[in-house]
């Protein structure tokens, strides 16, 4: 499956190769997107639903040039769930992007109101909740949103509008 990269959540991790010889050991590292909401000056997971998407340095991705991530597209395996936790891996980022399957964005409380989580019909079909964070009247969450899909906020429905000359680029905007 083929995703596009709209935006990212706001914890980043890193895991780099375990033999410190290894000559490619950092182009080697493994990197762990995921949500946090800003608690006492410092953003911290406050995770309410776990998981993380995982890209490899290998495949494309530079975590030195985050906003250059911006309408990459990645070829990903499916979401799934281990360990109690959804998770996605990320693989080869595409040279050439095309137009894909799912959409990586992370919806805020401060952007677009908040998350109507758990409540019926807060998501379209389809939508893929990797990870949600809340704490007090903050949250934030990590989706894999299909081109079509939305989810529900305190102020509206949160879409993805396309772009009008590359097909891969998408930005959510609320919809009342």
């Amino acid at each position: 499956m083929l995703v596009g990269i709209t935006s990212f959540g706001s914890v980043w991790r890193r895991r780099f190769a375990r033999d410190p010889d290894d000559p490619e050991r950092f182009r080697r590292a493994a990197y762990f997107n995921t949500t946090g909401v800003h608690v006492n000056g410092r953003v911290v997971r406050h995770r309410k639903i776990a998981g993380h998407v995982r890209f490899n340095g290998v495949g494309g991705f530079h975590p030195y040039y985050i906003e250059r991530m911006i309408g990459s597209v990645f070829e990903c395996e499916a979401p799934c769930i281990w360990n109690g936790q959804n998770k996605c891996f990320a693989g080869r980022r595409h040279e050439h992007p095309e137009p894909p399957d799912y959409f990586l964005v992370a919806v805020r409380s401060t952007e677009f109101g908040n998350l109507c989580v758990g409540e019926d019909g807060w998501k379209s079909e389809g939508c893929w909740l990797i990870s949600f964070s809340k704490w007090q009247d903050q949250d934030e969450a990590l989706l894999l949103i299909p081109p079509d899909g939305w989810v529900r906020t305190s102020i509206g429905r949160v879409v993805l509008e396309a772009h009008p000359v590359r097909p891969w680029v998408r930005r959510p905007t609320v919809k009342e």
